[in-house]
């Protein structure tokens, strides 16, 4: 498989397992303002409002935890791109007075749609790194 075959295949997973976080985050109340938002500083998964917050969500799938858990992918070097680019959200959005967390969902396994996912949600999972 070529390197960008295997980028797009990437993608395509990503796209899925963002998906099933989105579903679970709005059977929970949350409302969701955009998948995959974009911007010179990178991208974040999931951007909703749960109540009065606006929550900046990344998704993170690992087929099994051979490599750690999903979770534990979102390092202190991905946590400051995801500061970055919801501090561009805020700007460009004009919503600098709104509460903002940061959210992780990682989920495991569920390789193919008849395998049993965990998804494991962490609200306010760490702070804005400036």
């Amino acid at each position: 498989m070529r390197k960008s075959e295997k980028n797009q295949n990437n993608r395509k997973v990503g796209t899925f397992y963002e998906q099933i976080a989105g579903r679970y985050l709005e059977s929970i109340g949350y409302n969701i303002l955009q998948f995959n938002y974009r911007c010179k500083a990178g991208e974040i998964d999931i951007i909703a409002k749960d109540g009065n917050y606006l929550v900046f969500c990344e998704v993170k799938y690992r087929s099994d935890n051979s490599k750690g858990m999903p979770s534990e992918a979102v390092d202190y070097r991905k946590q400051k791109v995801l500061s970055k680019c919801a501090l561009f959200y805020i700007t460009t959005h004009r919503c600098t007075q709104m509460p903002c967390r940061f959210d992780v969902i990682g989920i495991l396994g569920g390789k193919d749609n008849s395998a049993q996912t965990e998804i494991k949600h962490f609200k306010n999972a760490f702070f804005y790194l400036g």
